[in-house]
């Protein structure tokens, strides 16, 4: 091996060790979350017959805090979710619904250092969708954008209330036109 490969493979090595050691490393700050409420389909593309309207939901995040993290600016927040839906059948026609979610979101407090804080937030996450009866399920994507309000406690503990909007898409085999609906969801929950 050649001496300009030696020391440009001991640079490569050992100068990301000054580079950590050099800094002071921090860990971002954490939270979990746990929401549940109540899902409205108030549309859905015309290529499937349903009379699925009204369902519930859960879901449980882990965030990670990434900005204002000095309190001289807004908080910002990305996060790992996990969430189940269900929307029971209408009537006889129709058959129960259930979507398990997963994915990246974002959430961005709009103000700092107040009792009630309100936020923003948008998700891309992959569903996967289940018909009772029916035998395997489909992945699509969903789309979602969150206004809600956050309500400080004097412990670690916060209550938070959102309205959430999501638009989620799934192949139909044999059909170039996808299934799409549209949901309004109502959430209460809380952060640690």
């Amino acid at each position: 091996m050649k001496t300009k490969h030696i020391l440009l493979l001991f640079i490569l090595v050992i100068s990301p060790i000054f580079i950590i050691n050099s800094q002071t490393l921090k860990k971002a700050p954490n939270q979990y979350s746990l929401e549940m409420g109540y899902r409205n389909l108030f549309y859905h593309s015309d290529n499937i017959v349903m009379n699925n309207m009204h369902g519930y939901g859960a879901l449980l995040d882990y965030a990670w805090q990434l900005g204002g993290l000095d309190g001289s600016k807004n908080a910002s927040f990305i996060s790992v979710p996990i969430g189940y839906t269900i929307l029971p059948a209408g009537d006889n026609t129709s058959k129960q619904i259930s979507m398990l979610n997963y994915g990246w979101t974002v959430r961005h407090e709009l103000s700092r250092n107040k009792q009630v804080i309100p936020f923003v937030g948008y998700g891309l996450l992959l569903n996967n969708l289940r018909i009772a009866d029916t035998e395997g399920s489909v992945f699509g994507h969903q789309t979602e954008f969150d206004f809600g309000l956050n309500f400080k406690t004097n412990s670690k503990l916060s209550y938070f209330v959102k309205l959430q909007y999501s638009y989620t898409s799934y192949p139909k085999l044999g059909d170039p036109q996808r299934i799409k609906f549209h949901f309004a969801d109502i959430r209460f929950g809380f952060r640690l």
